[in-house]
């Protein structure tokens, strides 16, 4: 059974910092591209980026520079470190298993998380 737990949100003031944490089970997370999404209020569920098992990294613009991902690979965790965070970064973030196809990014697994929520204070 998969299993997806954010953790690590908080409120913080623009300009501020944050690390997110997501704990996998259920999937044999060293072979899986992971990734982070985010879901603003009224919005939908967005793409931020994605660390695939050789650690190469993908980032949505406007995370670029201010968002990075890592994993730890024998804890089966991906992380998601903000700085310099904006008000527009309000979300409830999530992550999951992806792949990459066509130059888009696809689910591997229909199911989420309960993700947390990062509410950022200008």
């Amino acid at each position: 059974q998969v299993q997806l737990v954010e953790s690590g949100g908080a409120m913080v003031q623009e300009g501020g910092s944050l690390r997110l944490s997501c704990v996998a089970s259920g999937i044999v997370f060293s072979i899986n591209t992971m990734a982070w999404y985010r879901q603003a209020p009224g919005g939908q569920r967005e793409f931020v980026g994605a660390m695939t098992p050789e650690s190469t990294t993908h980032y949505v613009d406007s995370v670029k520079g201010r968002f990075t991902i890592s994993r730890d690979n024998a804890g089966s965790t991906l992380y998601l470190q903000m700085t310099n965070l904006k008000s527009e970064d309000t979300a409830v973030y999530y992550c999951n298993a992806v792949r990459h196809y066509d130059n888009r990014w696809f689910l591997i697994y229909n199911i989420w998380g309960q993700g947390t929520q990062v509410t950022v204070s200008s």
